[in-house]
C-alpha cells in the first residue's frame, strides 16, 4: 500500500512538472499578459489535465458509458499530445542559444556604419619648368561648379531588444514543437484508426510432423474495446483476419476494457470470424479488470472458444492456453501444469499466454512455440525502452532455450488511440516442420 502511495505521488509530481514545463514554454513565454491567449491557455493546461484524469478513472469507477466515451477522446489524446509536447520542447532547448545568437549578429550587421571611400584629388597639368604662358593666352578660369549635396543616410534599421527577441525565440520554438507534436500524434491516431497491418512469420518446430507443415496460426491480441474503439475497430480486424484464411485464430488476451454490459455490441464481429480448426481465447490482464468470468462466457457465444488452462489436440501438435498472471488476484491464474502436465512430450507444443514473461514456465514445462502479446510493442516512443525493463521480448521472435517466444505488438491501443513507432499487427505465425 504504501508502495502505491508513493509511486502514486510521482507520477502526479511528474504530470505537475511536464504541465508546468507546457505552460512556460507556449503560453508564458509566448504571450504577453495580461492577453486574452494568456488566459486561454492557462484555461486550457488545467481543463486537459482534468479531462484526462477522468478518462483513466471513468471506467474503473463505473461511469456512464456515455460520459467515458465524452471524456476519452479529448483526456486521452492529451495524454500523447503531452509527451511528445515535452519532447520537442526538451529538444527546442538546444535550439533556443543557437537561434539568439544568429538574431543578435544579424542585428549588429545591419545596424553597423556602412564603411565609405575618400576621393582622390584631381591631378592637373603642370607647366614645363622655365616657361610661362603669355599673359594674352591664359584662360579664364570657369566658375566653380555648384557643391553636390549628398542624399541624406538611410535610418539604420532599429536593433531589436533582448525582451523582443527572447518573445520571437520563445514564438519560433514553441510553434515547431507545437507543429512537431500534433503531426506525430496526428499520423499515430490515423494508424490506429486504419486498423492493424498482417505480418507473416514462419516458425520451424522440431517436434512438428510433415503433415502439419505451413499450418498457419492467426496471432491477434490487445484489441482494447472500448469508449473509443468499437465495433467498427472490429469488423476491420475481423476482415483482416480471415483474408489470411487461416488455419486457426488464437485470440490472446486483452480483447475488452469495459463491461459486456457496455461493450459486448463491440465485441459482435468477431462471431464472423472462420478458420477450419476454429478460434481460441485466453484471458488478458485487462479482462480481470472488466470481468473475466462475464467476458469469457460472452465469446464463447461469439463462437471462440476459451482455453482457461486447458489444452487441446489439434492434427500435428497440442495447442494450450494458460489464464492471465493477473487472474492470480481473483484466484484464477495460469495453471501450467493442468495445461500442459500429462501431454505427450514427444508432440510439438503451442502455448496461449497473454504476458511474455510466463516464457520461463513455458520453457520448465517443455514448450516448444509461446504466442503472447501485452506489450503493445511499447505503442507510444520511446516506450518501448520501458516495456524492455519488464518484458523479456517487446515485439516479435526470440529463442528461449528449447522454446520459441512469438510476441505481437496487438491489433488496438491502450489509453491514447496513438502508436507512435510501434505500429498494430495481427500476425499469421506459419509452422514449419523440420521432418524430412
Amino acid at each position: 500500500m504504501v508502495v502505491a502511495v508513493l509511486v502514486g505521488l510521482v507520477v502526479v509530481a511528474v504530470l505537475v512538472a511536464a504541465h508546468w514545463y507546457v505552460w512556460r514554454r507556449l503560453v508564458r513565454e509566448t504571450t504577453t499578459a495580461p492577453g486574452p491567449l494568456r488566459r486561454l491557455g492557462t484555461v486550457a493546461v488545467i481543463l486537459l489535465p482534468v479531462l484526462s484524469i477522468g478518462a483513466v478513472t471513468s471506467g474503473r469507477s463505473g461511469a456512464p458509458f456515455w460520459l467515458q466515451q465524452t471524456l476519452a477522446w479529448p483526456g486521452f489524446l492529451w495524454l500523447a499530445l503531452l509527451l511528445y509536447l515535452v519532447l520537442a520542447l526538451a529538444a527546442g532547448e538546444a535550439a533556443r542559444p543557437l537561434v539568439r545568437r544568429y538574431l543578435a549578429r544579424r542585428d549588429m550587421a545591419d545596424n553597423s556604419p556602412a564603411g565609405s571611400t575618400p576621393s582622390e584629388p584631381q591631378e592637373g597639368t603642370e607647366p614645363r619648368e622655365g616657361t610661362e604662358p603669355p599673359a594674352s593666352s591664359a584662360t579664364p578660369e570657369p566658375p566653380a561648379a555648384p557643391a553636390v549635396t549628398e542624399p541624406p543616410a538611410a535610418p539604420a534599421t532599429p536593433v531589436v531588444s533582448a525582451p523582443s527577441r527572447r518573445l520571437f525565440v520563445s514564438r519560433v520554438v514553441g510553434g515547431a514543437a507545437a507543429t512537431a507534436a500534433l503531426a506525430t500524434v496526428g499520423y499515430g491516431t490515423y494508424g490506429v484508426l486504419r486498423g492493424p497491418s498482417v505480418k507473416r512469420v514462419t516458425v520451424p518446430l522440431a517436434k512438428l510432423p510433415r503433415s502439419a507443415h505451413g499450418f498457419r496460426i492467426a496471432v491477434v491480441s490487445d484489441i482494447h474495446l472500448g469508449p473509443i474503439l468499437g465495433s467498427a475497430h472490429s469488423r476491420r480486424i475481423v476482415r483482416a483476419i480471415n483474408s489470411t484464411r487461416p488455419d486457426l485464430i488464437a485470440v490472446v488476451g486483452d480483447l475488452v476494457d469495459g463491461s459486456v454490459a457496455d461493450l459486448g455490441p463491440a465485441a459482435e464481429p468477431l462471431a464472423g470470424l472462420e478458420a477450419p480448426h476454429g478460434s481460441f481465447f485466453v484471458t488478458g490482464n485487462h479482462e480481470y479488470f472488466s470481468g473475466a468470468d462475464a467476458w469469457v462466457d460472452h465469446v464463447r457465444e461469439l463462437g471462440l472458444r476459451p482455453l482457461e488452462n486447458a489444452r487441446v489436440e489439434i492434427d500435428g501438435f497440442d495447442l494450450a492456453g494458460v489464464n492471465d498472471v493477473a487472474g492470480e488476484s481473483y484466484g484464477e491464474g495460469p495453471d501450467f501444469a493442468k495445461a500442459l502436465g500429462d501431454r505427450d512430450p514427444a508432440r510439438a507444443s503451442v502455448l496461449l499466454a497473454h504476458q511474455p514473461i510466463v516464457i520461463h514456465d513455458a520453457v520448465r514445462h517443455g514448450v516448444d512455440l509461446q504466442l503472447s502479446g501485452h506489450t503493445h510493442g511499447g505503442q507510444l516512443w520511446p516506450g518501448n525502452h520501458l516495456a524492455a525493463l519488464a518484458n523479456p521480448t517487446v515485439a516479435g521472435l526470440e529463442r528461449y532455450e528449447d522454446t520459441q517466444l512469438y510476441v505481437s505488438r496487438g491489433a488496438g491501443a491502450w489509453g491514447p488511440p496513438v502508436r507512435v513507432g510501434a505500429p498494430s499487427d495481427i500476425t499469421v505465425v506459419e509452422l514449419a516442420s523440420r521432418q524430412t
